[in-house]
Formats: C-alpha cells, sequence, structure tokens
C-alpha cells in the first residue's frame, strides 16, 4: 500500500577523506536500509528514523559510495550520530570511485531512476486519447515534460532533470501505470 503523504528527511553528510559520513537529522530509532557492502546513491533511501511512533524515510543526499561495515543494526541515535558510512574509493561492478553525480555508464550498473518530486496520481499523458509523454527507447534531456501528478485535483506538470541524474539519457521502461497513486521518491523511469 502506498502511503500518499509519507515523512522524508535527507540526511546531512561531511566528508572524511575518501569517505562519506552520514548523520541523523535527529534523535530517535534509527532502522538501517542499506547493508554492508550496498551502493548508495543520492536521493535513494538509507533507512528510517523512528522518533515517537512515527516513522521517516531517510534519503541519501546528494553523494554515492559503498556502505561499510559497523553501522548496520537498528540503535537509538542523537542529532548529528552517526547512521552510515560510505567508502568513495571502494568499487562496485561498472562503478569508478567518483563520489560525483554517475555518469551514463554509471547509470545503467546502478539502476539509475527518475523519482518522482511529489506524492500524487501519475497520468503518463496529456489526456486518455494523445501519446504519452515518454516511451521506453526516448531520449530524454532537462526540461522535457515525463508526466503529469495529479494532487488535490490540481495537475503538476513534473520535467526531466535534477542533481544526479544525466544531461541526456534514454528511458529504459516506465515504472507507473497510468492512474497509480505515487509517493514523493518513487521510482518514475529506469534510464540508461
Amino acid at each position: 500500500m502506498t502511503r500518499m503523504h509519507e515523512r522524508r528527511l535527507e540526511v546531512a553528510a561531511e566528508r572524511d577523506g575518501e569517505r562519506w559520513i552520514l548523520t541523523s537529522p535527529g534523535p530517535g530509532w534509527f532502522v538501517p536500509g542499506a547493508d554492508p557492502g550496498d551502493l548508495v546513491i543520492a536521493g535513494r533511501p538509507i533507512g528510517e528514523l523512528e522518533v515517537l511512533g512515527r516513522r521517516v524515510r531517510l534519503l541519501a543526499p546528494s553523494v554515492h559510495g559503498i556502505n561499510q561495515p559497523g553501522h548496520d543494526t537498528p540503535r537509538a541515535v542523537g542529532h548529528g550520530d552517526v547512521l552510515l558510512v560510505l567508502d568513495t574509493a571502494a568499487t562496485a561492478p561498472g562503478l569508478g570511485a567518483s563520489p560525483t553525480a554517475p555518469s551514463a555508464a554509471e547509470a545503467a550498473a546502478t539502476g539509475l531512476v527518475f523519482r518522482a518530486p511529489t506524492s500524487g496520481r501519475f497520468y503518463g499523458r496529456p489526456a486518455p486519447d494523445k501519446p504519452p509523454f515518454v516511451s521506453a527507447g526516448d531520449e530524454i534531456s532537462p526540461g522535457a515534460t515525463v508526466c503529469l501528478l495529479e494532487v488535490m485535483k490540481t495537475f503538476h506538470r513534473v520535467t526531466y532533470g535534477g542533481p544526479g541524474l544525466p544531461e541526456r539519457a534514454r528511458v529504459r521502461e516506465v515504472l507507473v501505470a497510468d492512474g497509480a497513486d505515487v509517493t514523493s521518491g518513487d521510482p518514475l523511469l529506469a534510464l540508461e
């Protein structure tokens, strides 16, 4: 079941040599969502923080790296406590060590996706009798319309672009059916 207004927070990151230290945005019970050895990429969930019975999904900031062992058990954390340590020198198949936005080659290896900027109902075409905004095989660039998201009877045009996305990408697959509800951060398009 999709939660329409799920709370999400981006965690803070500070550089420590060839590592990124991801820290808690506040106190609570941290439940990791990334195992040691997993590739952590900007915008993807790294776990949840439970505060007074409410869970908040924690998202990786604009960095990526391989999750290191040692911070992989649920635990109580305070503001600024270490959640994860990412090694930018370690490599995954098809990935270099660069902590910047993935290149087109890295995108295919990491399963690059375009994510919903907000919650709403997904519409992949301007009207039922019109062609879709994007289809598998289409090449898109910043500013290209991806879909419409309906929020409280208002339609919002969603365009391609943002941190961590390549300048141009080819749509591998549209991941959401017309009329489906999505939550902020849900994958909409698989890219290559």
